[in-house]
């Protein structure tokens, strides 16, 4: 733990070490390849999200069955996020899962996860095993409308969906509200975490790339949000602490892996998980297509690539 006084900082000096053009070109690649997997729009014949299809419903109920079998409801939060995460090892990924056409509305797919959807949906799994409806699948309409108001409450700010600024576009801003709502413990700081203060305006200064913000109430929306979350500190380990830190990290913490591109505060967002002792990242990410156990330990792949600095650490709390 950090002594209380002066806020410790170390200046990401990646972004200012190369050569101004160098430095461009590399922000502009990776600015392109977040903004591809923000834009996707769904494969028309698989039909748009929404709530509750057949296929995700068997999926749904034969994952809770399977869970409740193995007593992952009297297990550790944590751990049954860790086995749940590890159980859907092969599903496929697929970017921007969240953006459906029309309004906002709380999407339903356990078929295909992007990132965050991943860690949403385990996280979501885990804390519904703990509710009386686990056990009373034969009600289908009371499983569902409970697993909804779960993954409300981890997916929008304030637990309201309440239009599109609602959602929690940036995951540093999830993991706070997240703690906010007694949901998880930001451990980041505690784990040898230090102060970034680069600002947050991705979205808005890439608008384009997003449907919703065409709008304009949403586009003035989402920049008193940016602004909002530009002045409070945050915290991140950087990428040659990790393998110190690594020692308190625990499985099914949630990994939230920083990036460099400028206004943008998270790159990925995985599942911590043991292999062989060493912490390993459970994540569905853009390169293999599907979830997945990283070949190399957390701090080794965090290193190994380009655009992303650090990690924030979220530990799922079973509270509320």
């Amino acid at each position: 733990m950090r002594p209380a006084g002066r806020i410790p900082s170390l200046p990401r000096s990646r972004r200012r070490s190369l050569p101004r053009v160098v430095r461009r070109m590399a922000t502009s690649a990776l600015a392109l390849t977040v903004v591809a997997c923000q834009a996707r729009r769904r494969d028309p014949a698989r039909g748009s999200p929404g709530p509750w299809g057949e296929a995700d419903w068997k999926v749904f109920s034969d994952k809770v069955d399977w869970a409740l079998s193995e007593g992952l409801d009297t297990l550790p939060i944590g751990e049954s996020v860790a086995r749940l995460g590890r159980s859907f090892v092969g599903t496929p990924y697929v970017p921007k899962t969240l953006e459906a056409p029309g309004p906002e509305h709380l999407v339903i797919d356990f078929r295909e996860f992007d990132c965050v959807t991943f860690v949403e949906n385990t996280f979501a799994l885990a804390r519904f095993l703990r509710t009386p409806e686990a056990g009373r699948l034969d009600n289908r309409a009371a499983a569902e409308a409970r697993y909804d108001d779960i993954l409300e409450e981890i997916r929008y700010r304030g637990g309201k969906l309440a239009g599109y600024p609602s959602r929690l576009h940036y995951f540093s801003e999830w993991i706070s509200d997240a703690v906010n709502k007694g949901l998880v413990r930001n451990v980041t700081r505690e784990l040898g975490g230090v102060a970034d203060s680069s600002r947050l305006d991705f979205m808005s200064t890439h608008a384009s790339a997003y449907r919703q913000l065409a709008d304009s109430p949403n586009l003035v929306a989402l920049r008193s949000i940016e602004q909002r979350l530009s002045a409070r500190p945050r915290w991140y380990i950087p990428q040659d602490r990790i393998d110190a830190a690594s020692a308190g990290i625990r499985d099914g913490d949630v990994i939230a892996v920083t990036s460099t591109v400028p206004g943008l505060d998270i790159a990925h967002t995985g599942i911590a998980i043991r292999v062989d002792g060493r912490v390993h990242l459970l994540s569905a990410p853009l390169v293999g297509k599907s979830v997945q156990i990283s070949e190399k330990p957390l701090g080794a792949r965090v290193r190994g690539i380009s655009g992303q600095d650090g990690i924030m650490v979220a530990r799922p709390l079973a509270g509320r």
